[in-house]
């Protein structure tokens, strides 16, 4: 039988994270969630559930966390549950917390207050900050002879449509 363990959550940050480092170097922090959910009861009666969810974040993931999101900023984690078990040690009973571990990070929204310096948030810039992705593709190859962006073709020239033949 095949097993899944993926979670997707879209929420705000509760409060502020903290890097912390392993002793071998690994950047760790852990991020509290609110995710609310709206729905309307039987009796037509709207009402919102917040639920709160620990994340955990390890790596470059953890570093990106400490750096961009603040307290009430919204983010998106991708990842997995896994559950914590330990021994109280006051009262002697087992114990256990249900967290995500997030295996990607993205950053929605804007920037708050237009950024440090740069462009705002209208900017073409793909930082985690902007919300947008972590890399950026290179831009169509242009031709240095003729200056046009038009792809190039393997027939011959002569082969090639005449502006007048182009549909468009």
């Amino acid at each position: 039988m095949a097993n899944v363990n993926k979670v997707i959550l879209i929420g705000n940050v509760t409060r502020d994270p903290e890097i912390k480092y392993t002793a071998k170097g690994s950047a760790v922090t852990e991020i509290g969630m609110a995710i609310n959910r709206f729905f309307t009861t039987e009796g037509g009666e709207k009402r919102e559930e917040t639920t709160f969810v620990d994340v955990t974040l390890w790596g470059r993931q953890a570093e990106i966390a400490g750096e961009y999101l603040k307290k009430g900023r919204p983010v998106f984690i991708e990842g997995r549950l896994q559950l914590d078990t330990w021994d109280d040690k006051t009262s002697g009973q087992k114990r256990s917390k249900l967290r995500v571990v997030g295996e990607n990070l993205q950053l929605l929204g804007g920037r708050p207050g237009g950024g440090d310096g740069g462009g705002g948030a209208d900017s073409d810039d793909s930082s985690p900050a902007s919300g947008g992705n972590y890399t950026r593709s290179a831009p169509p190859a242009r031709s240095e002879a003729s200056g046009s962006s038009a792809p190039t073709s393997s027939r011959p020239a002569s082969d090639a449509p005449e502006d007048d033949d182009i549909p468009f």
